[in-house]
Order: structure tokens, then C-alpha cells, then sequence
């Protein structure tokens, strides 16, 4: 079994218990509110969502958006946001299994969003790019992951290719992507414990960014 394959197993096999964590949905949930605040959308865009999960930032982003494809490689989280759809009637909510980028829906969009699902994709850049080609002419991409970091923020977890992101590096893919209009803030700060009892802050990024329009 490949990386990949097994780092599908792993979250099919944590799926139910996944909504369980009170500090990953109140991580979800502060980086929705930041992707809303930035994005200010006029409910008429048609989104993807790539590493879509359980669906707690789609949740939130749903009820602003027309239609929502939510993609995620594991069919057990995408049954928990089925769920979750159907108990909250959110109709505008599409899943489908698969991975990215090869398995993308084929069509534009006005809006692609993600959380905390590009540091276990291998080629970031590769991936940005063809991102691009599923954005229409003058929509947006909101993404948001983890600031480059030690290691330390998912400790043996496996399925982890990156430890975050330089915002520098990150932008300048964003740009060589084909994007423009670059913006950075900070969705949420996550405080761990460290060695030795001390505090230890991870910074989750959120990247804005537009494609110029025909």
C-alpha cells in the first residue's frame, strides 16, 4: 500500500470519531469565518471545496455559496458530511470521492477553497496550477494551511509531506500559477503543548487570491 492509499485508510478508519476533537471544529470553524470575511461572496458562486473532510468549513461556507462540490479521497468522511447535509438541509452540497489534483471535477468554478489539505499533497505548485484551470476568469481561490513549522504540529501522523508553508514561497506559486492579487492574514493560531510542558503557537494561514479576468 502506497502513501497515499494509506493516508486514505487512516481517515476512513477515523471518520466518525473525526468531529469529535473540540479543537479541530473550532479550528474549521474560525478558518470559515475568515475564508466568509475575506471573500464576502453574493451566494451566486458556484465552489469547490478539495479536501472537503467531514465538511465543517463547508458547513459554514455552504449557506453563503449557490453550490457547493466538496472532493475528499475518503469515502468514510464524505458519508459523515452526507450525514450532516441531510440533517441540516443543506441541498446545495455535492461530494465526490477523489484526490487531487488528478481527480478534480471537470469544470470552472467561481470559487476553490481548501483547509489544511495541501501538506499532504506532493506537488503544491502542481497542484496551483491546475487549480488555475478550474477557476473561471475573474474568481477566486481561498486556501488556507499551516505556516512553515518544525514538525511538531502532527508529530508521527503519516500521510504529512509538508510542515507547512512559507507565506513567501506559497505566494509566489500562487503567482507563477497564474494568480494575482495575493493576500495574506491569519485565520486562527493553534497553542499546543511542547517538550517540557511549554506552550508552543502554529500560525494557520489563509491565502486570497484572483484570476484575472478575460
Amino acid at each position: 500500500m502506497d502513501t497515499k492509499q494509506a493516508n486514505v485508510e487512516r481517515f476512513n478508519t477515523i471518520a466518525s470519531q473525526w468531529d469529535s476533537d473540540p479543537g479541530r471544529v473550532r479550528m474549521a470553524q474560525k478558518v470559515a469565518r475568515a475564508m466568509l470575511t475575506a471573500l464576502s461572496p453574493t451566494g451566486q458562486e458556484q465552489a469547490l471545496e478539495f479536501g472537503a473532510g467531514t465538511g465543517l468549513v463547508t458547513l459554514l461556507m455552504a449557506p453563503k455559496l449557490a453550490h457547493v462540490t466538496a472532493l475528499d479521497s475518503s469515502a468514510g468522511m464524505l458519508d459523515v458530511l452526507r450525514q450532516k447535509c441531510e440533517m441540516k438541509q443543506l441541498s446545495q452540497v455535492e461530494t465526490i470521492e477523489g484526490m487531487v489534483p488528478d481527480q478534480l471535477p471537470d469544470a470552472q468554478y467561481d470559487l476553490i477553497y481548501s483547509s489544511m489539505t495541501m501538506h499532504h499533497v506532493d506537488d503544491v505548485p502542481a497542484l496551483l496550477k491546475t487549480l488555475a484551470d478550474h477557476v473561471k476568469p475573474g474568481g477566486r481561490v481561498a486556501l488556507a494551511d499551516l505556516d512553515a513549522e518544525d514538525g511538531g504540529f502532527h508529530s508521527e501522523a503519516k500521510g504529512v509531506v509538508h510542515h507547512g508553508f512559507a507565506r513567501e514561497t506559497f505566494g509566489n506559486w500562487l503567482r507563477e500559477a497564474g494568480f494575482a492579487d495575493v493576500q495574506f492574514s491569519t485565520a486562527f493560531i493553534v497553542r499546543r503543548e511542547g517538550e517540557g510542558g511549554a506552550a508552543q503557537d502554529y500560525p494557520i494561514f489563509l491565502a486570497i487570491a484572483g484570476k484575472p479576468g478575460s
